[in-house]
């Protein structure tokens, strides 16, 4: 279900821009869509770093929806370069999801993306101890 794109930076380095289902171990509404932004060397690496974070399934197949230029600047100023929001809603009311303030668009503003993954710090079942 991963909706998204891809920008190349002039740097070479790229901003994987992914929609997917909100993990399922976060008490705020499970399944619910989320735009997760990931600053990397490559493709390939954007994907890793979601895998280690206990996003598995995570596929970019074709580049129907590119970061926007809001979207590059946002997760190049962020020191880890993992970001993600609620997926942008048409809401007249000024509050997103939640209740998290918002912008004047309608906008949830953008979280680290530990705080879409919960408490335990990732997405996947809880890995038994060594």
């Amino acid at each position: 279900m991963a909706g998204g794109g891809f920008c190349r930076l002039p740097n070479g380095s790229v901003v994987v821009a992914l929609t997917l289902t909100r993990p399922g171990g976060t008490g705020a509404e499970p399944g619910a869509p989320v735009r997760v932004l990931v600053h990397a060397a490559n493709r390939a690496r954007a994907r890793t770093r979601l895998r280690n974070l206990g996003l598995r399934a995570v596929y970019l197949r074709g580049n129907a929806a590119p970061p926007t230029p809001d979207e590059v600047t946002a997760v190049l100023h962020h020191p880890d370069g993992l970001l993600g929001r609620g997926a942008p809603t048409a809401d007249a009311s000024g509050e997103g999801p939640q209740g998290h303030l918002t912008l004047q668009s309608g906008q949830e503003l953008w979280h680290p993306i530990r705080a879409l993954l919960g408490p335990a710090g990732h997405a996947g079942p809880a890995r038994p101890a060594a």
